[in-house]
């Protein structure tokens, strides 16, 4: 069956191929990609998927993660500034997964650590964190003001309608 899939994913990307204009690397994730999903479509995504990308990492982790860049240890595709949406589209695979399958520590970013900072320096300029601090002083007023968090007693837990009508 193997074969098979492997000539219906072949078949696949190769009509792609000629209606489009793709690179090498392109190809070679379309590949990837198309094999993947007619995996999981004949069930046996558990087995295959495991299997490639259990071969060990395609590079160390830092060489993954560069200032101005990162890169994919599955695959080794690297330019990018962010890593999730590549990881869910081409690997269907969760951050949390790919930390764990790497022994990546949570305090290590997924993104390039040059873009992490425009985006934080640009949302300083915008005074985002100023109106984040805003809004969560106008919420902790309006719960203050209808009564807040310190509720003297919870309110007794509500029995189904069902139940009302058994007891009565």
């Amino acid at each position: 069956m193997a074969s098979s899939l492997l000539e219906l994913t072949a078949s696949i990307v190769s009509s792609h191929a000629s209606v489009s204009e793709m690179s090498g690397e392109d190809l070679l994730l379309e590949l990837q990609k198309v094999h993947i999903a007619l995996q999981k479509l004949e069930g046996e995504s558990g087995e295959g998927v495991e299997k490639s990308e259990a071969r060990g990492p395609a590079m160390t982790v830092k060489k993954a993660f560069q200032p101005d860049q990162v890169c994919c240890m599955i695959c080794g595709k690297c330019g990018m500034k962010t890593l999730a949406r590549h990881l869910a589209q081409v690997h269907g695979m969760k951050p949390g997964e790919y930390r764990k399958q790497f022994g990546i520590p949570s305090s290590q970013a997924l993104t390039a650590k040059n873009f992490s900072e425009a985006r934080r320096r640009m949302a300083q300029e915008k005074g985002l964190a100023d109106n984040l601090a805003k809004a969560r002083a106008v919420r902790a007023a309006k719960l203050a003001a209808k009564g807040g968090p310190e509720k003297k007693a919870p309110k007794p837990a509500r029995v189904p309608k069902t139940k009302r009508a058994a007891n009565a």
